[in-house]
């Protein structure tokens, strides 16, 4: 399986912090936001690592990160020219990816469980995409996934009225077919291509399983949950490894 860190955008809604640079880099405990999903996948095993980001501060990235070597996994870097959404950086990967199935995690997600169990379901159903939820008190922030018993039966984007309080967070496993469902996506309203869509592909395929984390989760693209982000990981410093607290399991 390959690693891939997605850490591009221009941090807008964090102001004058991202004025000289991104905002992968802003430190949440003791690292730079960056560190905590390249340590989530060489904590569970995952050794070949891309990083996707943007044309201004990739030379950051690269002299903050080198090789990888330091962290336990080989970097590789690619750059998105311009904001066009998750799925056109996904879409970035297919090379680095080509017959293997992917684990996706968006840089600005900080989040305490470790991978393994996440995996573990995925592995049970390799021609599944996978994605993690976590039941919030906003869903209206974030894409919402309806569920019925063991099931996702729909995603939202952003919904005003919100069918379940169920967050689908920057966690993503994807088959290695998923490069075939970027190239056919269509930029939405917002002129981007969607993670959603893709989603929702694998949705109507009967493709898509979930797992429910039972640690916290924050994403740390706003003042607000970027302060929440050092809050937590100052209090409960997130697992890497396999440790004792599990991921719930679900189909």
């Amino acid at each position: 399986m390959r690693g891939i860190v997605l850490a591009g955008g221009k941090g807008t809604r964090l102001g004058e912090l991202t004025k000289v640079t991104n905002k992968h880099l802003l430190p949440v405990g003791p690292y730079p936001m960056v560190y905590h999903p390249v340590k989530k996948l060489v904590g569970a095993g995952v050794r070949d690592v891309l990083l996707v980001s943007g044309t201004e501060h990739m030379g950051d990235f690269v002299e903050l990160l080198g090789s990888g070597r330091g962290l336990g996994c080989s970097l590789t870097y690619r750059v998105q020219d311009e904001a066009g959404g998750i799925a056109q950086a996904l879409g970035l990967a297919e090379l680095f990816s080509t017959g293997r199935r992917s684990i996706v995690l968006l840089g600005d997600n900080i989040f305490c469980d470790p991978l393994h169990a996440f995996l573990d379901d995925a592995n049970r159903r390799p021609d599944h995409a996978w994605v993690g939820l976590k039941k919030v008190h906003d869903p209206s922030r974030y894409g919402v996934a309806e569920l019925e018993g063991d099931r996702v039966v729909g995603i939202e984007e952003k919904p005003a009225h919100p069918r379940s309080d169920y967050a689908v967070v920057g966690i993503y496993i994807y088959p290695p077919d998923v490069f075939e469902v970027t190239r056919a996506l269509r930029p939405s309203g917002r002129g981007e291509l969607e993670i959603t869509d893709v989603n929702r592909h694998y949705l109507a395929e009967g493709r898509l399983g979930y797992t429910v984390l039972d640690g916290y989760w924050t994403d740390a693209g706003t003042f607000e949950s970027l302060g929440h982000a050092n809050d937590l990981v100052r209090r409960d410093p997130p697992l890497w490894e396999l440790a004792a607290v599990p991921l719930r399991r679900a189909a």
